[in-house]
């Protein structure tokens, strides 16, 4: 069973939504962080968004605040991540990603990471 599953990418035109899932049931070990991450080709990974085990988001990145939302639902062991007002620059691969030492889903803390889901945003 994969750790980590994502969900929930598309084609989506400028301006509209989507919704990600990350199930996080193959996941046994304990944590502090859980969140998303997203990479275009030839650019490096870049932090997303991040939820503590609480439910307390920890992190937005500039470039997505106001407009992505990050929620988990402990009882389905999966995590969300809302996107709204999605422009052509959020095309990506979305990683989620597990964060064993923080609750910021920092670099240094993450060493689990799904197999990522393609969101396009195009007209």
């Amino acid at each position: 069973q994969l750790p980590l599953v994502e969900s929930g990418g598309g084609v989506v035109q400028p301006g509209g939504s989507l919704r990600l899932s990350c199930l996080a049931s193959g996941f046994t070990k304990n944590y502090y962080g859980i969140g998303w991450f997203r990479q275009v080709p030839g650019k490096e990974r870049e932090r997303i968004s991040c939820i503590a085990i609480t439910g307390t988001p920890t992190y937005y990145a500039d470039s997505v605040k106001g407009r992505f939302a990050i929620s988990r639902d402990n009882a389905k062991n999966t995590v969300y991540l809302q996107m709204n007002s999605l422009k052509a620059e959020d095309t990506a691969i979305y990683y989620c990603a597990i964060d064993t030492i923080g609750t910021e889903c920092r670099s240094y803390g993450i060493n689990v990471w799904g197999k990522g889901t393609l969101v396009t945003v195009s007209s």
